[in-house]
């Protein structure tokens, strides 16, 4: 895939959000770059889900502004911030949301399907996304009958599938053990890298921020730069 082109892919300027009254974000600033990885800590309930919400587009900020790659998320309508998270955003979630009733192959195309991409196209895509996260021999199973590692291996390649610009990813190893966690995350940050795709992770584990470029803190609704 060819490189994206240089710039910022998020740019948070002063985003306050609060829920019932209780403030989650306090004047958030944030700039990541096309192809970084940032991971967000904090402990539960401290605001992590909240930001990754907020810059996919699925909540709106009570004050300031959110962009994508220069495009301005609240001024778009619902149906246009619904058509730009379809075909520029993958999501990665910790309880994996695969669709039981499709296959692993149907599960990774959805995101081709619904972006209209031709049956040729899509079936190449898939396959060599299923070599590349070591899926091909599962391609025909059910969600049921898949590890934990396997299922989040087949989110990763669903939420990767349509070449998005940015991978969300919400606790994505919470589910899994300690090395099956390593190896599904490196899986993550390797893929991303190599198509210059930008990966924003909230995680509670120092662990999986690790594996970061950078990391941040939600301390007290602040959004602080973390060194590790």
């Amino acid at each position: 895939m060819a490189a994206r082109p240089p710039g910022p892919q998020i740019e948070l300027t002063a985003v306050d959000k609060a829920y019932a009254g209780q403030v989650v974000l306090a004047n958030a600033e944030l700039t990541v770059r096309r192809g970084e990885s940032v991971a967000v800590l904090g402990r539960s309930g401290s605001g992590k889900s909240t930001l990754l919400k907020l810059i996919g587009g699925l909540d709106t900020p009570d004050r300031g502004a959110i962009l994508h790659g220069g495009r301005d998320l609240g001024a778009m309508s619902d149906d246009e911030r619904t058509r730009f998270r379809r075909q520029n955003l993958g999501f990665v979630f910790q309880f994996f949301n695969l669709i039981p009733t499709l296959t692993v192959t149907e599960n990774v195309g959805l995101p081709l399907a619904l972006n209209g991409y031709a049956a040729g196209a899509a079936e190449t895509r898939i396959a060599g996304l299923l070599a590349d996260l070591g899926l091909h021999a599962v391609n025909a199973r059910y969600p049921e009958e898949l590890s934990g590692g396997e299922q989040q291996r087949v989110a990763i390649a669903r939420a990767l599938a349509h070449s998005p610009t940015l991978i969300l990813a919400d606790e994505p190893t919470g589910n899994l053990d300690y090395e099956t966690a390593a190896q599904v995350l490196s899986l993550l940050s390797a893929t991303c890298k190599a198509s210059m795709t930008t990966l924003l992770v909230a995680t509670h584990s120092l662990e999986v921020a690790k594996n970061a470029d950078r990391v941040l803190t939600i301390r007290g609704a602040r959004l602080e730069e973390t060194p590790l």
